[in-house]
């Protein structure tokens, strides 16, 4: 497949492109693309994706804290796909889908997720996403320091009892596996945004 990274030089990027490569996909201009991802910035991202979609260009979004509702609004009305996951970890879905399921049965949970001093958002998004799973609003408590890749625990307190649920990414290799089962899936996708790398499992 040919495909645009917006975000190349950044530390997600300088891990995925060579993996794209490496599975067979060409990286080209967005005039040439069949696909587009990206892994740039917030305040990037949006103009990534309106180029897309104004393209029929459909999107693979890995970076977190745009406007969701705009951009499914505009993907479905050029009827063109996008998906977005806060994490393409295959490991933090499955601890997403594990909390969902503990809250169930012990409805008192924090969330502590921590992440390089470079990242721009606090929380992030897989923690506005498993808080969402969760429900009840559980506080989400944010560390920003050097040596982190991206963590996240989720603490279920009971009585006499405390459940700890955890995922750790040591190296963002852990993403390519996502970002190429959702690029394998994007084309069998509606039109507009979906969200969440568990829609596809």
């Amino acid at each position: 497949m040919r495909i645009t990274l917006y975000g190349r030089g950044g530390k997600v990027g300088q891990v995925l492109a060579p993996a794209l490569e490496q599975a067979g996909h060409e990286l080209v201009s967005l005039d040439a693309a069949e696909a587009m991802i990206d892994f740039t910035a917030p305040d990037a991202v949006e103009a990534n994706v309106d180029a897309a979609l104004e393209r029929g260009v459909p999107s693979v979004i890995g970076t977190t804290s745009f406007d969701e509702v705009k951009v499914d609004a505009l993907a479905c009305e050029r009827g063109v796909a996008c998906f977005h996951a806060p994490n393409f970890a295959l490991g933090a879905v499955l601890m997403m889908r594990f909390a969902q399921e503990a809250a169930r049965h012990m409805p008192r949970a924090e969330i502590v997720e921590l992440h390089n001093e470079a990242k721009k958002d606090a929380p992030s998004g897989t923690a506005k996403a498993t808080a969402r799973l969760i429900g009840r609003d559980p506080a989400i408590h944010s560390v920003r320091l050097p040596g982190l890749v991206a963590h996240q625990e989720v603490l279920f307190g009971g009585d006499g009892q405390l459940l700890t649920i955890r995922h750790d990414t040591f190296s963002r290799d852990a993403f390519v596996p996502g970002v190429l089962l959702a690029l394998a899936r994007l084309e069998t996708l509606p039109p507009g945004l979906t969200v969440g790398l568990d829609a596809l499992l």
